[in-house]
């Protein structure tokens, strides 16, 4: 009897722990909802037409825009002063009317708002946050929270000649609408599959800079059991295996289920060389044990593929390729 008794308790705290691993959806978007793009990151010098690109496309699939008030500020490196992007981002967390946040462009300084935003009314009226790069910061500290977001393209992507981001801006809609989201990879010879057939786990990751800004805070991913993706921009290997290091440290392979690896971007050369390819970097520094899958087609190149970072994918594993499969909830 009391084994019995035990072997249930020891049941209903195991489920209680899965269900907290379900992440809280935000509402999916429909007709004649209002979105807000706001810059908590990088200036937008001369950038108005492309922040009118972005209000027209939102718009043609029957969204209401409102830009935030500080959005063409300028302060050094800034789109405004700190407190200017705080209030713009704020003002969008707290407003019920407002279903998204988009980012108008990365670069830096989502971090330097993180810890001055209040997160109160966002988690009694979830909304969808997008970016990608250095929004991050924000898919990192909400996943904390218990919310998913998206990682996909943001305003300035529409700088891309149009024939090239057709993809970029499907799987954003399909992502944004709550559409059925997967996706099919050719098969790369560097990929550490380990004769693996199905992967199952919880989306997380982002910049590879990033991630490892986060170490440490309150902000920091727990990777157990989870799926990693990762990217990066115009960096050196020895900077990538520096990071890649750091995050190994801090366990973020010891429990992973799998890692994706999306675009590795613009890589510096050298004046030393660093004596092995980027796929080979990565894979000499994840455990042997890790599956990994390069080319997914997400990060700072013009297919720039939506992912629902918190939502559960089951990743289906063939000769030929690899298939990446949202679970809905």
């Amino acid at each position: 009897m009391k084994k019995s008794v035990l072997f249930i308790f020891l049941l209903m705290i195991f489920s209680s722990i899965k269900a907290q691993e379900k992440l809280t959806q935000p509402p999916y978007l429909k007709v004649g909802d209002t979105i807000a793009i706001v810059a908590p990151a990088g200036i937008l010098k001369s950038r108005k037409a492309t922040i009118e690109k972005a209000k027209k496309l939102a718009q043609s699939w029957g969204l209401k825009v409102v830009v935030g008030k500080n959005v063409f500020n300028q302060n050094n490196h800034f789109a405004g002063t700190d407190n200017e992007r705080c209030q713009d981002f704020q003002d969008a967390l707290d407003n019920p009317n407002i279903k998204a946040i988009w980012a108008a462009r990365g670069g830096y300084g989502s971090v330097r708002i993180l810890d001055m935003l209040d997160f109160t009314k966002f988690k009694q009226s979830p909304k969808w946050v997008i970016g990608y790069s250095d929004i991050t910061a924000f898919h990192n500290h909400i996943h904390n929270l218990g919310f998913e977001t998206i990682h996909g393209m943001m305003a300035t992507s529409l700088e891309q000649k149009p024939e090239e981001i057709l993809n970029t801006i499907a799987s954003f809609k399909k992502a944004l609408f709550g559409e059925d989201l997967s996706y099919t990879v050719s098969a790369s010879t560097q990929n550490r599959s380990l004769k693996t057939k199905e992967i199952n786990g919880q989306l997380i990751g982002g910049n590879l800079a990033i991630l490892t800004s986060m170490l440490g805070s309150k902000s920091q991913l727990k990777t157990a059991h989870k799926i990693l993706f990762i990217e990066e921009i115009g960096e050196y290997k020895y900077a990538i295996d520096r990071m890649l290091q750091s995050l190994k440290r801090a366990n973020y392979f010891t429990k992973v289920n799998a890692v994706i690896v999306g675009d590795m971007s613009s890589i510096k050369k050298n004046s030393t060389k660093w004596g092995s390819s980027i796929t080979q970097l990565i894979l000499d520094v994840i455990p042997a044990d890790i599956p990994v899958f390069f080319n997914f087609p997400a990060g700072h190149e013009a297919d720039n593929s939506a992912l629902i970072f918190g939502r559960n994918i089951k990743l289906l594993v063939n000769k030929a390729d690899y298939e990446l499969k949202f679970i809905k909830n």
